[in-house]
This record gives structure tokens, sequence and C-alpha cells, in this order.
């Protein structure tokens, strides 16, 4: 762990929370305008705006698949900082020249731009490692996700409303945060990776199929690696169908949506932000992976079953309690690899997350449209969320598995 003082080391893991944060709210404010911009450029046709939306979803996914692993690379050999810094400073310009596109293209390539510059969360994740002891960096993991479900939340709703005075507002605002936090990194944040630590870069390790080769390459690494992209895989449920679903069950209107998202954003938060420390350092990671996975399919299953909304609204804090399986697996993996390999982990894992992304969104909503068709005698609108349940349940037996294996 590199040795900073005590005054400069909080503020460091201070800076690495708001980075991710603003990361995430950047991102998130943007969601519900982006679509709205591209069918502005498509001159109204939904059609072929319909299809632009989900070209820039694979995209901005891609990006984050093949750049990630460089990315970690990188930091493996220049340090945390300059690559957390940069990537600020890239997407605060990036998100100018989207406020600024004055065609489609211009769009589209901001928007690639981006996937490469949020790659960086990567190094945020291999900065916890190298400036947590082993003891503290499931809570370290834990406060990042935390972020995530503060930006996730706050990000939307925002977006929304500044959408609503001018479309191109949101990436002015994005633009303005990303900036302030490069500048607000050039006071406080220092290097958490020493020079007799790092590594010569090399594109064996830094391409995606090479990052992954190193999941494979430690023992019982592999298995967590399993776990982690299912839990990945599973999370994409809320993204793809979460609204399409509560909405078809429950005729909730935009506000009571957004009502469930903020409640859902809190609770995580108080999870991982506050429980996932005092929980792990009592009772170990390999309790709260487990527990956690039992909560993730006890939530999901509760969301599927659920005939009401206030019901669904119940499943919540069940759900959030999932937040200490991931926290626990990755401050677990971290552990499985020398400090010279973390950032080419977290690049593993950013791959990982990528392929979630890419494929969970056609396994979910493939799934939703096939068990409400109105054409079958039946229906069960809550299938992904008890597919994600089912996943819950797979993930459990090959923890179980991993941990068996451990000890």
């Amino acid at each position: 762990m590199a040795k900073t003082k005590p005054g400069k080391s909080k503020h460091a893991l201070l800076f690495i929370f708001i980075t991710v944060l603003l990361d995430i709210l950047a991102l998130g404010l943007i969601i519900p305008i982006l679509p709205k911009l591209i069918l502005n450029f498509m001159a109204g046709n939904s059609g072929q705006a319909a299809y632009m939306v989900g070209l820039f979803g694979t995209v901005w996914a891609l990006m984050q698949f093949f750049a990630s692993p460089i990315i970690g690379s990188l930091s493996d050999r220049f340090g945390r900082r300059p690559i957390i810094l940069l990537s600020n400073l890239g997407t605060g310009i990036d998100y100018i020249v989207m406020a600024i596109a004055p065609t489609i293209g211009w769009l589209f390539g901001g928007r690639i731009v981006s996937g490469i510059t949020t790659s960086s969360i990567s190094t945020a994740f291999a900065y916890i490692a190298d400036s947590t002891t082993p003891q503290k960096r499931a809570a370290g993991f834990g406060m990042i996700g935390a972020a995530f479900s503060v930006g996730f939340v706050l990000g939307p709703t925002l977006g929304g409303i500044l959408g609503g005075v001018d479309p191109r507002l949101p990436f002015w605002v994005a633009a303005g945060l990303s900036l302030a936090n490069f500048f607000y990194g050039l006071l406080v944040l220092p290097e958490s990776l020493p020079k007799s630590r790092r590594v010569n870069f090399s594109w064996k390790n830094a391409n995606p199929v090479g990052s992954l080769v190193l999941l494979k390459s430690h023992r019982d690494l592999f298995g967590l690696a399993g776990i982690y992209f299912t839990n990945m895989l599973a999370h994409v449920v809320f993204s793809s169908v979460f609204v399409l679903c509560v909405l078809y069950r429950y005729n909730w209107d935009s506000q009571m949506v957004g009502y469930c998202l903020a409640i859902v954003g809190i609770c995580t938060g108080i999870v991982q932000g506050g429980l996932v420390r005092p929980f792990v350092k009592r009772f170990g990671e390999h309790k709260a992976l487990l527990i956690g996975i039992f909560f993730g399919m006890l939530g999901f299953a509760g969301f599927g079953l659920a005939p009401t909304g206030t019901l669904f609204l119940c499943s919540i804090p069940l759900m959030a309690l999932w937040g200490f399986s991931n926290a626990a697996t990755q401050s677990m993996m971290t552990k499985h690899v020398s400090h010279k390999e973390q950032g080419q982990l977290q690049g593993a894992n950013g791959s990982l997350r990528a392929i979630a992304e890419l494929v969970g969104p056609m396994l979910f909503t493939v799934t939703y449209a096939f068990f409400i068709d109105p054409t079958h005698s039946w229906q069960l609108p809550g299938s992904p969320f008890f597919l994600a349940s089912l996943l819950m349940v797979l993930n459990g037996l090959l923890a179980l598995f991993v941990l068996r294996r451990e000890r």
C-alpha cells in the first residue's frame, strides 16, 4: 500500500468517491435526454432514432470492453493519479463536444470517446486496492458501490429536469462536473502506486483477451470472476426492463418510477456505504459474499412475485443487501493477484462488466417480451426478475464451490 499522510489519504479516498460519483452522475444526466437529442437529429423519425439509440449503447459498451484493460494496464505502468486526472479532463472536454455537436456524427464520436474515458472507473477500483489494507478493502469497494447508487439515482432525475430547460444543458453540466473534478484532483489526489511497484506496459496483457487470461492464471480467481460477472449480468435487469415492467404491472407514472429509483439508491447507498464495513469486520468476507447472494435471490424473487406496487417497494431493502456480495467478491479478487497486477485485474473486471452490458439487455428484454406476449393464454410479467433470481441461485452454488476450495 502506498504510504501517504493520514490527512492526504483521507482526502484521496474522498476524491475517489467523488470522482466515481460525478462520473456516474454525468452519465446519468444524459440518459433521459440523449434519445431526445438523437430524435431531433433524425428529424423526428422514431424508427431511425431507436436504431441509433441502440447503436450508441452498443458502441459505448464495446469501447468499455476494449479500453478498460488498456487503461488498467496504463495505470500499472504510469500510476493511478495521471490516468484518473486525464480521464476527468478528457471526459469534461468530450461532454463539451457533445453539447455543441452540430451533427449526429459528432454526437456519435463523442459517445465513443465517453466510452473510453469512463473506462477509468476501473482505475478508481485499483486505487482503492492500493490505498486500503486487505481487511478494509471490502469497505472501500462498498464505498464505490454507494457512489454508483447515488449517481444513478440523481443523474437521470437531474438530467430530466435540466433537459426540460434545454436538451443540451445536461451535457454542459456534466462537462462542468468532470472539469471541476479534474481541478479538485490536482489539489488533493496523491499517487497510490509507488514507482517500485510499477510494471512495463504490455499489449499482451492490455488487450481484452489477454486481460481475461489473468483471471485464469491464479487459483480460485476464475471462480470469483464468474461470481462477479453473474452479479453484473443480473444487475442489467434494472437498466433493461425495470421501468417497462413496473409501468406495465402497476400503471405507475414517471414520478412514481422516480420515487422508486430514489428508494433503490438510498437503500443501496446505506448498505454499501454504511453497513459493508462493520458487517465484513464482524463476519468476514466469505459470509458477506454468501449472505449477499442469498438476499439478492430473495430480492429478485420478491420483485417477480409482487402483485402490487407496495409489495414491490417492500422488496427493495432485501435487494439492497445484495450489495454485500459484490464488495466482498471484488475485495477477495484483489487478494489473488500481486500489487503489480491490480490495474490489470480491474481492467479485466471492466471488460466483464462490458460483456454483461452487451449480453444482458437482449437476454432480459427477450425474456420479458416472450412472457407478456398477448397471444399466450398465460402471462408472467415478473419473468426477468425470476431469471435474475435464478442467476443468483447459480451464483450461490458457484460461491460455495469456490469458498470450499479456499479453506
